[in-house]
């Protein structure tokens, strides 16, 4: 491989390093000083902001989070605190507090905690009151300048109907009656996932027409523990119109302290990486869009919330219904994807965050999920894809490394015309080109199929990562969870040392070292041993500690990432040496890796030509 070649590959792999590193070193710091910026910043406010809606008028759920408002030690004494309706499911179990008729208890029965059988299920939504807190609601407004009695999210409903358990086949209707000529019902039902239709009636035995906006909101108290990587987002999502796509992490949202979007369409919520919430109006509805910071108390409150921009006019004497949607639930692709089919959403796919090269993550997850159903495993459906790819790549891998061996080929005279030229920078161009020229050999002809291949290989890696289906999934021997680290550590033996390396200040987060990130280091290091070292001593440098630095880097990675690459590394080796061989070039391996060992840098160039 000669200096362009190795050149453009070492321009990749930094670009690899600058991406991890930054998250590590500069991305990771600067979130925690932001975030500690922000807890000053609340501490000093004086008085409450509101979570003002982006239309004029009532403002529902304006003292949700004022001084005095109730506070619980725990999730039971919360739920116990208020009379509540059932919700009971396949898939959820929870209720709706009867106080703001709100969904505000919610879990995932299918998902656990842990690996454990026993460990506690998901916990998705949580009532007001505790630090945590995390709900859904609906609701009404008022136009500007009306007087008109509105529930709240301290407004007791009662039951209206026998149905007092919410199922997939039973909806539950709740009532209340403002004592001024307005009564208010609100009926949720329930499919068999995780989609519920919020029904709202409003009935007027007033002498005046009345005119109401509705709205929803997902209110998230506390800052919610998140991965922070640049490959997935968590945090306030939402597809807004002709603003499409719009995502912010939970510290930008704190620098803005709100943003508005004003007569589009869509939906919006929160996303974490496995789970989301959505309010959702009917598809092409045109709304008032905010996300919103506010820390009124110094506990952080976020707030994904919408208004329908047309009124609703109750006449007098009449009544009128309005139906939207809320998701609460897990991000499973084919359930989500068929409530954007059946209910046309905009794009709610997008719950999940494909990454950068969703046109090519998509097919490559269903690829993973079928591949899944025939073999019974995660873990090995993750090595058949990373082998399905590599083959459907071989040719240019075989275009790659058929060039290599050319550049090799002609390795002597281009070391000749390095030294002979080497005071004539501009002649030594000049005559390498004329060489390539006449043994027909093109430069880049051996880093291009490699460059393809990246955005392929970043998909595929950024579909293990995100994969629902991988989380809780065992592969073998000690890897019970691919969504985790390898939980072995050779800074304890394996065990047999009782001490946690990763409390050790600064450098603990880089001491939990398992079995897995060790083989995906050797893997590369050998790797890198199927070609002699650079003669430059920098590039050198960094191809030596490149393996080093990404076990450490990937130590705590999922283990299905880690998996994932020291598999591909190993078929890369494969790949590499069958193809050398094949063009007739001898692939010293055991020699380059003797030579790497006992050697403490490259010979100069000079001598390397001499010898």
């Amino acid at each position: 491989m000669n200096s362009d070649n190795r050149n453009v590959i070492l321009a990749v792999v930094l670009s690899m390093i600058v991406l991890f590193g930054w998250q590590f070193f500069v991305a990771g710091p600067q979130l925690e000083q932001a975030q500690r910026q922000a807890e000053i910043r609340a501490a000093q406010q004086a008085e409450a902001e509101q979570l003002a809606m982006p239309q004029a008028g009532a403002e529902p759920g304006a003292n949700e989070t004022a001084t005095g408002a109730p506070t619980f030690a725990d999730r039971d004494t919360a739920l116990a605190a208020s009379q509540r309706v059932e919700i009971s499911t396949q898939d959820l179990e929870g209720s709706i507090n009867l106080t703001g008729a709100r969904i505000d208890d919610l879990e995932l029965k299918q998902y656990r905690e842990t690996v454990e059988p026993n460990s506690p299920i998901i916990a998705l939504l949580k009532p007001a009151g505790l630090p945590d807190a995390y709900f859904i609601e609906q609701g009404w407004v008022a136009a500007a300048g009306s007087n008109v009695a509105l529930p709240d999210s301290n407004s007791v409903w009662s039951v209206d109907g026998e149905a007092t358990t919410l199922t997939a086949h039973t909806p539950v209707t709740l009532r209340y009656d403002n004592g001024q000529g307005l009564v208010f019902r609100r009926t949720f039902a329930l499919d068999d996932y995780y989609l519920f239709t919020v029904t709202q009636t409003v009935e007027n035995t007033g002498t005046g027409d009345i005119a109401l906006f509705p709205f929803a909101r997902v209110v998230r108290h506390g800052d919610p523990k998140v991965a922070n990587f640049f490959i997935q987002h968590e945090g306030p999502i939402g597809v807004l119109g002709a603003n499409n796509y719009v995502a912010r992490k939970y510290h930008d949202l704190q620098n803005e302290r709100q943003v508005d979007f004003s007569a589009t369409t869509g939906w919006l919520g929160m996303a974490d990486k496995y789970w989301a919430t959505a309010v959702l109006p009917k598809a092409g509805t045109a709304i008032n869009a905010r996300f919103a910071f506010n820390a009124p108390t110094g506990s952080p409150v976020y707030q994904s919330n919408y208004v329908e921009t047309q009124p609703i006019v109750v006449p007098a004497g009449g009544s009128v219904s309005h139906e939207a949607y809320v998701f609460a639930g897990a991000k499973e692709d084919r359930v989500i994807n068929g409530y954007q089919e059946q209910y046309g959403f905009d794009r709610l796919e997008l719950l999940i965050d494909w990454g950068w090269f969703h046109f090519l993550t998509k097919p490559m997850h269903w690829l993973l999920v079928t591949l899944y159903g025939i073999l019974g495993n995660f873990g090995l459906a993750v090595l058949a894809v990373t082998v399905i790819v590599k083959a459907l790549f071989f040719p240019l891998a075989n275009r790659s490394y058929a060039s290599m061996a050319a550049m090799r080929r002609v390795q002597p005279e281009m070391k000749a015309l390095q030294e002979r030229l080497k005071d004539d920078r501009a002649a030594q161009q000049q005559a390498m080109m004329e060489l390539y020229k006449k043994e027909k050999i093109n430069p880049l002809s051996g880093c291009w199929p490699v460059l393809i291949q990246i955005p392929v290989f970043f998909a595929l890696y950024t579909v293990i990562f995100i994969s629902l289906e991988m989380r809780h999934a065992p592969f073998f021997g000690w890897i019970q969870d691919l969504a985790s680290p390898d939980p072995t550590n050779i800074f304890t033996l394996f065990g047999l040392i009782p001490w946690n390396p990763t409390a050790v200040p600064l450098l603990g987060s880089f001491l939990h070292l398992g079995v897995w990130p060790v083989i995906m280091g050797v893997t590369m290091w050998v790797q890198m041993r199927l070609n002699p070292p650079p003669a430059d001593p920098t590039q050198a440098a960094i191809f030596n500690w490149m393996p080093v630095i990404f076990t450490f880097m990937l130590g705590t990675f999922p283990a299905g990432l880690v998996i994932y690459w020291a598999w591909n590394n190993t078929l890369s080796i494969a790949q590499q040496w069958f193809i050398m061989k094949r063009h007739g070039v001898e692939v010293n391996l055991f020699g380059n890796i003797v030579d790497s060992l006992l050697r403490r840098k490259p010979k100069p160039a000079d001598e390397a030509g001499k010898s």
